[in-house]
């Protein structure tokens, strides 16, 4: 038993390295993907767990295909994602997608959201876009976003979307 001290130590700096649920170290990536991250919902139905595994509670469901989410940590399989009012839980990974989509987001309550034919202040509206309304993003300039729909393709301010960080670049 003489070397007891030396495994307690041992174990607890292996279990203080190992990344928990929400907890310290749990954003390390087991991807290798760069993170935080956006991606999107590939199903109309996505169970949040409370933590990273099927034994934890359905906290609660998304039923939005195509819905952004950041993922903000990872465990094995399972990725700790945030959605645009600031919820989070756990996902499996295979219910997510990199493709990416984005979420108009007005300032006000009724305001639209104008979608322009050309990356500048001054432009042709081709239409207004209500808060909520999901487009895929084509591509980001850092300030202006091409976002395309079933029935619309055009340029919003990007600081107008969630599903792209502030300056972020998309090709």
């Amino acid at each position: 038993m003489r070397n007891s001290g030396l495994i307690s130590a041992l174990l607890a700096a292996c279990l203080a390295a190992m990344p928990l649920a929400g907890g310290e170290g749990a954003n390390a990536s087991s991807s290798g993907q760069p993170m935080p991250r956006f991606a999107s919902l590939k199903s109309d139905r996505v169970n949040v767990r409370g933590g990273p595994t099927m034994d934890h509670d359905v906290v609660w469901v998304f039923t939005r295909a195509g819905l952004p989410v950041e993922i903000i940590a990872e465990f094995e399989n399972w990725r700790r994602i945030r959605d645009d009012d600031g919820a989070e839980g756990w996902v499996y990974h295979s219910m997510l997608s990199p493709r990416r989509t984005a979420m108009v987001r007005s300032k006000a309550k009724d305001e639209l959201v104008p979608l322009c034919d050309k990356a500048e202040e001054v432009c042709s509206a081709l239409a207004k876009l209500q808060s909520g309304v999901i487009a895929a993003v084509k591509s980001c300039t850092g300030s202006w976003c091409r976002i395309e729909g079933a029935d619309f393709d055009g340029f919003v301010r990007q600081e107008r979307l969630w599903g792209v960080y502030p300056g972020e670049k998309v090709n």
